[in-house]
This record gives structure tokens, C-alpha cells and sequence, in this order.
């Protein structure tokens, strides 16, 4: 009997670990952070990539930690949330406080061993994350926008991390993540609407699922897409795209536009869900191409 307690507990426990931490998505994010790394590198560190990709998902790990937290009750009233570890019990809330500063510190400590800018910018990510963008969730639809700044920073963190300096490049890859957020969890918050609005949560920039917001979702894919392709212009020192990557990089954000159209002739759950999805895909391949495109440029 005691070796199907162990076998039952410990699957659990870790199921619960990687719950706090939202692990598939600190790893999403650790993901952006690796890859500005690689475009900022001349010559690949695989020990200082190790160390950006710990210190990373420590960092967002915290974030995600410390907003559970503090969220625990408004969690509890949302059916995508309320089997969480804090909200239904399983974890209390000293435990994920302590997993939570364990990461900050050791996030912080990790990412400064690398260089003190990328240490700076990690913990500005956890400050504004936690501090900012979620108690304002409940209180202006504002809160998307504050939210973006931490959500854009891994992006040009990884640039940071490979030549201590902040610059265009790192500037522009920071804008293309920033404006990409809002299409993005603008179709979250539509299709989850009704989920978030048991909270209180204002996600969507009117507040409502109408052709205000969807026009706002067309517009902010449109500067998406016009940022991603402008390193093929010059204007970003060393950051740059050949013609053919541009190309490839437009033609994916007409993909996203053709999705954020939809959603405005549709304005459906589904076509919400649709565009969340390929704004996934999008940020994914953007960032795949611009990687292999420096390599065999």
C-alpha cells in the first residue's frame, strides 16, 4: 500500500509544480528568449544559452507563481482556473510563495551571472508582471497593454544576454513581440469572455466581443506584420532579414490578418479560438525564420 501512495503522491505533486509555474508556457517563453540569443550571437556559448534558458523559466515560472497567488480567489470562480493548485487547495498559498521567490532568486542570480542587463530587465519583466499587469486585470482593459511589456521582454532579453547591450536590435525584436501580444490575447479574451467576466477581468480593449475590439485586433496584426519585415530595410544595425525571409515573414502575417479578419466578419467563439491559434504559429515560425535566415544569409 505504501508504494501506491508514492506512486500516486509524486505524480501529482510534480503535476502541481509544473501548474504553478505554467510550465508550457515559460517554456514557450524561454523559447522567445533562446532565440533572440541566437540573433544576437556571433558565436554560439552553449553554456551561457544553458544559463538563459534556466535563469528564463525560473524568472517566468515566479511570475506566473506570484500571480496565481495572488489571483487564487477570482481563479476560483473560472472553470479554466479553478482546478489550479492554490485556488482548489491542493498547494497553499505559503508553498507557492516560497516556489515563487526560490525562482525569483535564483532566476535573478542566474541571469546576472550571464550580465548585469539581462539580470535588470529579467527582474523589470517579474516586477511589471506581477505588480502591474495583474492587479490591473480587474480594473481597465489597460491591463493588456501593461501586460505586453513583461510579455516582449524575453524576445529582446536573449539579444541582451549575447552582447550586453541594448540597441535597436533588441528594440525591434521588444516592438515585434509588444504589438503581437494584443491580437493575441484580444482572441483569447473573446473566446473566453464569459469565463473572465465571472472575475471581472477586462481583457478586450472596448470591453465587449463587438467590431470595436475586432477592428482594434485587425489593426494591431497590420503594425505587427510591418514591424516584423523593417530589419529588411536596414534600419536595425545588425538585425537584418534577407528579401526571400521578408517575404516568407509577410506572407505568414497575411496568414495571422486573414484570421483577424475572420474573426471581425464572423465575430465568433470559434473564429476567436482560430485566430489564438494561429498566433501562436505565427510568433513560432516568425522567429524560426529569422533564426535560419541569419544562419544561412
Amino acid at each position: 500500500m505504501g508504494n501506491t501512495k508514492t506512486t500516486v503522491a509524486a505524480p501529482s505533486w510534480i503535476s502541481d509544480f509544473k501548474e504553478i509555474t505554467k510550465m508550457r508556457l515559460s517554456i514557450s517563453v524561454v523559447f522567445s528568449s533562446l532565440v533572440g540569443y541566437l540573433l544576437g550571437v556571433d558565436v554560439i556559448d552553449f553554456k551561457i544559452l544553458g544559463l538563459l534558458a534556466l535563469g528564463g523559466y525560473f524568472m517566468v515560472g515566479a511570475s506566473n507563481g506570484f500571480n496565481q497567488i495572488i489571483e487564487k480567489d477570482l481563479d476560483a470562480l473560472m472553470e479554466r482556473t479553478k482546478n489550479r493548485p492554490v485556488p482548489s487547495g491542493r498547494m497553499s498559498v505559503n508553498t507557492a510563495f516560497i516556489i515563487s521567490s526560490i525562482f525569483t532568486v535564483l532566476g535573478i542570480i542566474i541571469l546576472y551571472s550571464i550580465n548585469k542587463q539581462t539580470a535588470m530587465f529579467g527582474a523589470i519583466s517579474i516586477f511589471l508582471y506581477t505588480c502591474a499587469y495583474t492587479p490591473l486585470k480587474t480594473k481597465t482593459p489597460l491591463a493588456v497593454f501593461v501586460g505586453a511589456i513583461p510579455g516582449a521582454i524575453p524576445f529582446m532579453l536573449g539579444w541582451v544576454a549575447a552582447t550586453d547591450d541594448f540597441g535597436i536590435e533588441p528594440g525591434t525584436l521588444f516592438a515585434l513581440q509588444f504589438f503581437w501580444q494584443f491580437p493575441h490575447f484580444w482572441a483569447i479574451g473573446w473566446f473566453l469572455y464569459e469565463d473572465y467576466k465571472k472575475a471581472g477581468f477586462f481583457m478586450l480593449p472596448t470591453g465587449k466581443q463587438d467590431k470595436g475590439t475586432a477592428v482594434q485586433t485587425i489593426m494591431y496584426t497590420i503594425w505587427t506584420i510591418l514591424i516584423s519585415i523593417i530589419p529588411v530595410f536596414g534600419f536595425t544595425g545588425t538585425l537584418q532579414l534577407s528579401i526571400v525571409a521578408a517575404i516568407l515573414v509577410f506572407a505568414v502575417g497575411i496568414w495571422m490578418l486573414y484570421y483577424a479578419i475572420r474573426l471581425f466578419k464572423l465575430m465568433s467563439v470559434k473564429a476567436a479560438r482560430q485566430l489564438m491559434i494561429v498566433s501562436v504559429s505565427y510568433i513560432t515560425l516568425v522567429q524560426i525564420i529569422y533564426v535560419v535566415d541569419k544562419f544561412i544569409r
